[in-house]
């Protein structure tokens, strides 16, 4: 194994969310994207909940009433992005998360990698649906994966994909965690971080505003920007980001990555299972060996 850079065998994994109104963020995630709750915990006076689809947690919701907005300024989560298998899937789901009133609908776009739809949450969380396209028609420019923004039409979309056998059940249909893009305050810092130290690979930096990173030859599996962030400083206590799950495939991958962080002087901890390690601006990442179920995703917590 290559000991500077995460195992090709990396996966995205729960995304952690603290929020305002459970009911209101537990009803909409349920609604929109037909997920469905596994299990929670009172955890230090704080209700977890678990959702997702058949029995692969993809959020976790905390219940913290009383912490301030998400703020858009501020370093954390630009959007969860959630990966389905085919265009029926994602149409389907696209489907249900515009037709609920509580979406706000931020867009569409060919990535040329990727056909993706963008929402917001009730409580200003980015969210983004999207199905890749097959890595054979990925194009490369001097090692780097060509991306784009390309306007794609919604209606044409589902007009397109939408099938109503798969709609009817859209819960069954499998979906996880595809990539996760975040809000830094700078782009370099962001890079020595989670290139340099964690041990992703850059694949897309032609934009200075913004680095795409990635195990194994994927797009992305993290992307980090300035877009509204600029200069942002460690991140107060507020609703939103709470954590990245990261699943690695063996021991010697997180005894590796442990290594790494050593090196560069990087405080994290270590449980046996998981290492959590905190970004330059606060933001949790847990990287943490696979099969856990959501009883075991609260457990650890």
């Amino acid at each position: 194994m290559d000991h500077q850079t995460l195992s090709a065998g990396l996966a995205m994994d729960v995304v952690s969310l603290r929020v305002g109104d459970l009911e209101l963020m537990s009803g909409y995630y349920e609604q929109a994207l037909a997920l469905v709750p596994l299990e929670e915990r009172v955890i230090a006076d704080q209700l977890h909940r678990v959702l997702g689809r058949g029995a692969i947690p993809l959020v976790r919701l905390i219940h913290t009433p009383g912490l301030p907005e998400v703020s858009p300024r501020e370093a954390g989560l630009f959007h969860t992005a959630f990966l389905f298998e085919d265009a029926a899937s994602l149409a389907a789901t696209v489907y249900r998360a515009a037709q609920d009133p509580r979406s706000r609908f931020a867009g569409s776009s060919d990535h040329l990698v990727s056909e993706a739809f963008y929402f917001t949450d009730p409580e200003g969380n980015g969210i983004e649906l999207y199905v890749d396209r097959p890595r054979t028609q990925w194009g490369y420019d001097n090692g780097q994966i060509r991306m784009d923004t390309l306007y794609l039409d919604p209606n044409a979309y589902l007009k397109a994909h939408l099938d109503e056998g798969v709609l009817a059940g859209v819960a069954q249909q499998a979906g996880s965690v595809g990539h996760v893009h975040l809000q830094v305050g700078n782009v370099a810092r962001a890079r020595e971080f989670y290139v340099d130290g964690l041990g992703f690979e850059a694949t897309a930096t032609g934009i200075p505003s913004a680095l795409f990173a990635s195990a194994g030859g994927y797009h992305h599996h993290v992307a980090m920007n300035v877009w509204n962030s600029q200069g942002a400083g460690p991140r107060a206590a507020r609703l939103g980001l709470a954590d990245v799950a990261i699943t690695l495939p063996e021991r010697a991958d997180l005894d590796a990555l442990a290594a790494r962080l050593t090196a560069r002087g990087v405080e994290f901890a270590d449980t046996g299972r998981s290492v959590v390690v905190a970004d330059p601006w606060g933001t949790q990442v847990t990287l943490s060996l696979p099969g856990a179920t959501a009883e075991d995703l609260l457990a650890a917590a």
